[in-house]
């Protein structure tokens, strides 16, 4: 009967609750196949030498990844701690006591002196686990070693974005430095120039008090930006870990045509939404309502008998020398069985938990997918813009260009005024900036699509790695 009731179990079947998401990405159309986006390497995204020389010091040295690495570990051993409980704990024992009776005391009216010597081999209060009590606490157990490795790659995912993003950031920071240190050089010239003219009546103070303004407003960009590049600097060092060197920064943005060159970028419309499922985070999501589901079974095995056996053998004597003589052997054999009869609603109050617990992570599970799907629909929608925003910002960098030099060859003609030059510089330099901006938002833009779509694990296409490998095998 023993054997027959381990086999059972009170934990209900799990079922994975339906994506609350459409079939299709918001705004995406098209019959994509499925794509193993998850499995392209980080390499494959993120081909500039000096950014995955970057990315592999941080892999190596960044600590928010060496703890969730040591948090693995730490589930890993919590788990073979429950497992164990599965099996007996043998123990080995010895023991030896000496007492002496007093004369008062003794049957013979004399003191007596005794010894007492025994040595035992045996287990203490081993649960059978007759209704799965603790193969549930077992299953939730590995369910939260798996979340934790689930967290792990997520944080590693998130961490290659973020290093990408502030390298691309700090090369943005570098290219509008340029563009205002450009710009004071520019106007400073000019406003040497009109110093002169004034000096020689030929200007008025008006417009030299104009061009002064203009190399005052580049001045004051440059020391911002002087400050920003710095503190990109510093955040790109924290995320690594350790000091970087100076050839492993970046100089510039990279060519735009390195973004239309990404994988990511030639990723056909009409991917379907259950390529969420792949994303590390939902992952441990359903990992953790695995574990809910499991503990429903550990409290409703609570509700029935309870089985546990000592048993020892071994020998005994009153003196060490026949210790292990013969007529010493003894042993013991101690089943017991508890059964609920009233505990004033507990047990009951620690289902409820349970299922309550189980609900609640549905609902965080659920919650992830949307959050999932609205972020790879954000990344496709600003995707499918950012190509037409790149061609009219150039276009328009164009223009102000052109205008600029226009009126400037009119002030310098006497035709116009300066404020005009002064617009048309203003509107110059406002449209390059922006076009900074731009080309930055294309390359994050594949950043963030690669991440929402559970990307960036692997280094290599095709490369296995040995924790994924050393998951399938413990599950």
């Amino acid at each position: 009967m023993a054997t027959l009731l381990a086999g059972c179990s009170l934990m209900p079947a799990y079922q994975q609750p339906a994506a609350p998401v459409p079939l299709a990405f918001s705004g995406d159309t098209g019959t994509a196949a499925s794509m193993p986006v998850a499995e392209i390497g980080w390499r494959e995204v993120f081909t500039d030498p000096s950014l995955q020389r970057v990315i592999e010091t941080t892999l190596a040295n960044n600590r928010d990844l060496r703890v969730a690495a040591l948090n693995i570990e730490k589930a890993r051993a919590q788990y073979r701690v429950q497992d164990a409980t599965l099996y007996p704990t043998v123990q080995a024992s010895g023991s030896g006591s000496a007492s002496r009776t007093a004369a008062d005391l003794s049957t013979t009216g004399q003191a007596v002196t005794s010894h007492s010597y025994s040595a035992t081999l045996g287990f203490s209060a081993y649960e059978l686990d007759l209704f799965g009590r603790i193969r549930s606490l077992n299953a939730q157990a590995l369910e939260q070693f798996f979340s934790t490795a689930e967290a792990r790659r997520s944080t590693q995912i998130s961490l290659i974005a973020e290093v990408a993003t502030a390298y691309l950031t700090m090369a943005a920071d570098l290219d509008r430095l340029k563009l205002a240190q450009d710009t004071l050089a520019s106007q400073s010239d000019t406003y040497r120039l009109t110093q002169r003219s004034v000096d020689l009546g030929v200007a008025s103070l008006l417009t030299l008090r104009q061009a002064q303004t203009s190399v005052e407003t580049a001045r004051v960009d440059v020391e911002r930006y002087t400050a920003q590049v710095a503190q990109d600097r510093n955040a790109l060092v924290l995320l690594a870990g350790t000091d970087l060197p100076d050839a492993w920064l970046p100089a510039a943005l990279p060519n735009i045509a390195s973004a239309a060159a990404s994988p990511l970028a030639s990723i056909p419309p009409g991917l379907p939404s259950d390529l969420l499922q792949r994303r590390p985070d939902i992952l441990q999501a359903e990992r953790d309502l695995k574990g809910a589901n499991a503990n429903i079974g550990a409290a409703r095995a609570a509700f029935y008998p309870r089985i546990s056996l000592t048993a020892s053998a071994g020998s005994a004597s009153s003196s060490l020398s026949n210790l292990l003589g013969s007529g010493s052997g003894t042993w013991s054999f101690v089943p017991q069985i508890s059964l609920p009869i009233f505990d004033a609603g507990a047990n009951q109050a620690n289902l409820d938990v349970a299922v309550l617990s189980r609900d609640i992570y549905v609902a965080q599970y659920e919650k992830a997918v949307q959050t999932a799907f609205r972020e790879v629909s954000d990344a496709l929608a600003q995707r499918s813009t950012l190509g037409r925003q790149l061609d009219a910002q150039q276009a328009l960098v164009t223009a102000t260009s052109e205008s600029f030099r226009l009126s400037d060859a009119r002030f310098k003609r006497g035709v116009d005024s300066y404020l005009n030059v002064l617009d048309s510089q203003r509107a110059m330099y406002t449209a390059r900036q922006t076009l900074i901006g731009t080309q930055l938002s294309r390359f994050t833009n594949l950043v963030t699509f690669y991440k929402t779509l559970g990307g960036g694990w692997v280094e290599t296409t095709g490369t296995p790695v040995a924790s994924e490998s050393a998951t399938r095998s413990i599950e």
